[in-house]
């Protein structure tokens, strides 16, 4: 079953942008670093999906790059999918673009890959593992 796993904002501080929800009664994770995407970032839970809030580590992250070209606000879209090798395997068969061949590992160690803005349109699409 396919589901919303979470929604991914970009934010310039982490400190700032989780206020709102703990202000709201949500619960907020602890900060994790996703050292390969140069990302800090907490999850709020709602309901049966998640908030992801992500601030840059360095200037030269995708985030970093995301807030100065658009500012803050939401960067991606992420969907649970029960068979990850195999809708990456499809979507490649069907000439879908991805933003990095292979999958990677995040946070919560969640199995994940990138479907390219231009296969989506204009939605960057994160699909992760339902098996974590």
């Amino acid at each position: 079953m396919f589901t919303i796993d979470h929604l991914g904002i970009a934010v310039k501080s982490l400190a700032s942008a989780k206020a709102i929800y703990e202000k709201l009664g949500l619960s907020v994770s602890p900060e994790e670093t996703v050292e390969a995407e140069k990302v800090r970032l907490v999850m709020v839970p709602v309901g049966e999906s998640r908030l992801e809030l992500l601030e840059p580590t360095c200037e030269d992250s995708v985030i970093a790059r995301f807030l100065a070209k658009r500012g803050e606000g939401l960067h991606h879209v992420c969907l649970r999918v029960p068979d990850l090798p195999a809708a990456v395997a499809r979507l490649k068969q069907d000439g879908v673009r991805l933003v990095a061949e292979e999958i990677k590992i995040g946070a919560g160690g969640h199995r994940y890959v990138f479907v390219h803005p231009a296969s989506t349109g204009g939605v960057l699409l994160e699909l992760v593992d339902s098996a974590h």
